[in-house]
């Protein structure tokens, strides 16, 4: 999913964008490849994802074991 450069996503197109990102926040894609993939900023996605509820992880994210296993469904 990318989007055109400024445009706004609103109302329930933002609640469903914000669904997917925490959806792949928690497989266990990060803030910035997440901002990448839509074109959107870091900033803009970390919003996304908190107003979506995401359980948002500490700066520097977690250890790689934590990532390998959310990765392959252990967690």
């Amino acid at each position: 999913m990318k989007f055109e450069k400024h445009f706004r996503v609103t109302g329930e197109a933002r609640a469903e964008v914000g669904k997917e990102l925490r959806r792949r926040y928690e497989s266990g894609a990060t803030v910035r490849e997440l901002a990448d993939e839509t074109g959107r900023s870091y900033g803009a996605v970390h919003q996304l994802l908190a107003e979506s509820g995401a359980a948002l992880r500490a700066r520097g994210g977690g250890s790689q074991k934590l990532v390998r296993e959310m990765r392959s469904g252990r967690r």
